[in-house]
């Protein structure tokens, strides 16, 4: 039986997802940078509260598909479109809404690069030898951890968590679920700031974003960074004091 090869074209064709992540991001970046913004958002205000109270569900399909194609894109406005949650649906609808529409673009930014680089760049890993082995095997062994890791920190542009994940070869099952479970947090402060937007657009304001990096919100971050982290230090020190005990010798019949 022969082995089947592929084409130029059959190449070219699995990359065409994130050929086309890349392309719509780059035209976003110019073309939606000044209509993704709080201005755009104070300037139609009065209609979504209309069209919400008109048309809730249908309001809900529209901002989650607008949601799930900005971080899939990653087009400028996903704090915009998080404080808008919080705007339109209070703060738990709209922290749930902001969850599932981030964790289902993240999956799609992961899913067009993994089929379009992913299979490479594993097998590139799979072959190479000394410190590159050392780090993937390190990141196969603390694999949620580290995933949870990159959610839990706000430095850490979501971007980059979306994509490094995809290129070194982690599950996509386990990358879902943290995705889900990790921006939590982020999304909560984020919606909060929403919930109180319209007195702050009567102020002549716009929403304070910096709230985020505030003690009293970084802080519990950072100790979720820490309990994230962890596991990793446990596993680390735990071959260099676990000893494994020596088996008695059999005896002979």
């Amino acid at each position: 039986m022969r082995h089947m090869t592929k084409t130029p074209k059959q190449g070219l064709a699995r990359h065409l997802p994130l050929i086309a992540v890349v392309a719509v991001a780059l035209i976003g970046a110019v073309t939606l940078k000044d209509h993704l913004s709080f201005d755009t958002l104070r300037d139609n205000r009065e209609a979504l509260m209309a069209f919400r109270d008109q048309n809730y569900l249908g309001l809900v399909a529209l901002f989650v598909g607008l949601y799930v194609l900005i971080v899939t894109f990653s087009l400028p406005g996903a704090a915009v479109a998080s404080v808008t949650g919080g705007f339109l649906f209070g703060l738990g609808a709209g922290t749930a809404l902001n969850v599932i529409s981030a964790t289902i673009g993240a999956s799609g930014i992961f899913l067009a690069a993994r089929l379009g680089l992913g299979e490479m760049l594993t097998a590139k890993l799979e072959a190479s030898e000394g410190r590159v082995q050392m780090l993937k095997n390190a990141l196969r062994q603390n694999e949620v951890e580290v995933l949870l890791l990159l959610r839990l920190v706000p430095a850490v542009p979501f971007f980059v968590a979306n994509l490094l994940p995809a290129l070194v070869g982690v599950r996509f099952g386990n990358f879902l679920w943290t995705t889900a479970i990790g921006i939590i947090p982020g999304a909560i402060v984020f919606t909060w700031i929403g919930v109180g937007v319209g007195e702050v657009f009567d102020r002549g304001e716009d929403p304070d974003l910096s709230l985020l990096w505030e003690p009293h919100v970084i802080g519990p971050l950072l100790g979720l960074c820490v309990l994230a982290v962890m596991p990793i230090i446990v596993k680390t020190l735990r071959p260099k004091s676990a000893k494994p005990t020596p088996k008695p010798p059999t005896k002979a019949r």
